[in-house]
């Protein structure tokens, strides 16, 4: 597998990778946040034609914790739509909620299909658009692009995983290796360690 540093993206293979993902720093503050990626922004999640199939597959196991509304928009809609920049996203409760999000009883928010996961009822955590975030795909012909998706809701991830040292990609290993392999994470790493040589260069 080819790996090529450049001024502004790490080349490996088809895969271009921005150097914010090494430069920036996240970890998830759920505590602070309290899954408001569930309940923000103005469309919903991206999802892959196999992954709609799988959240169709699990909707048993998810829907007695939806609530009502969210039920009903999936009745009437199903669960997902085609947003305006021609991609499939899950279905939204009053132009914002995920149709899939759960709440606790202190209100803070998270994905029904992660909470069957973590008691280990499902195999599907979320999918895997959530899983990266804030590290966002785009694919095109010959290459897959993998960005920074900086979000005002996101700050104290951001100042956490600044306090801990931790780069975006390094906060997100797990759903990186879903995505694309233990051997692409292995090269996300060896691309951090030249990226750290040529910075000690430069300082001496």
């Amino acid at each position: 597998m080819g790996l090529s540093i450049l001024s502004e993206v790490i080349l490996i293979d088809d895969y271009i990778v921005s150097r914010e993902l090494f430069q920036e720093h996240f970890l998830c503050d759920y505590a602070v946040c309290r899954g408001a990626c569930c309940i923000e922004g103005e469309s919903g999640a991206p999802i892959t034609a196999e992954e709609e199939k799988t959240m169709w597959r699990l909707l048993p196991a998810v829907k007695p914790l939806l609530n009502k509304e969210a039920r009903a928009v999936i009745r009437r809609e199903g669960i997902a739509y085609t947003d305006i920049s021609g991609e499939r996203v899950t279905a939204l409760v009053g132009g914002r909620q995920c149709v899939f999000a759960t709440f606790t009883e202190e209100g803070a928010c998270l994905c029904s299909f992660e909470k069957k996961y973590r008691a280990g009822e499902i195999d599907f955590p979320k999918p895997i658009s959530c899983h990266l975030y804030p590290i966002r795909i785009h694919r095109y012909p010959h290459a897959i692009a993998l960005n920074y998706d900086e979000w005002d809701i996101c700050r104290p991830a951001v100042r956490l995983g600044r306090s801990k040292g931790i780069p975006v990609y390094r906060a997100l290993k797990e759903p990186l290796i879903r995505a694309f392999g233990e051997e692409f994470f292995s090269r996300l790493e060896a691309a951090e360690a030249l990226l750290k040589e040529a910075a000690e260069k430069d300082i001496h």
